[in-house]
């Protein structure tokens, strides 16, 4: 399991407003199948395969420019542990308990 999170920022759009395209990549994150993801104030978790997660984050960057963006910067960090399963609730809870 490959937890990821992402930022997509539109350049050029003519606005300093971007909640029409962050809800417009939602919509395209809802449409895969094979992932779990959680939209943040800051970006968005996505939780899966590797592969599936590759493909939902070129999926994301994609959006943009199909929604009329003339650029896109596109910043990811991919949590990619292999000794164990993690999830990111499982990363919450293990701090959560630290903090009792």
């Amino acid at each position: 399991m490959v937890i990821a999170e992402i930022t997509v920022i539109p350049i050029g759009t003519g606005s300093t407003s971007l909640s029409e395209y962050v809800a417009n990549m939602q919509r395209v994150l809802a449409a895969q199948t094979d992932i779990d993801f959680t939209l943040t104030s800051m970006g968005t978790i996505i939780e899966g395969n590797l592969d599936a997660v590759f493909g939902a984050i070129r999926a994301l960057h994609e959006a943009p420019f199909a929604s009329g963006a003339k650029r896109v910067s596109t910043s990811i960090k991919i949590d990619d542990r292999r000794d164990k399963t993690s999830s990111s609730i499982q990363k919450m809870q293990s701090v959560q308990k630290l903090l009792e």
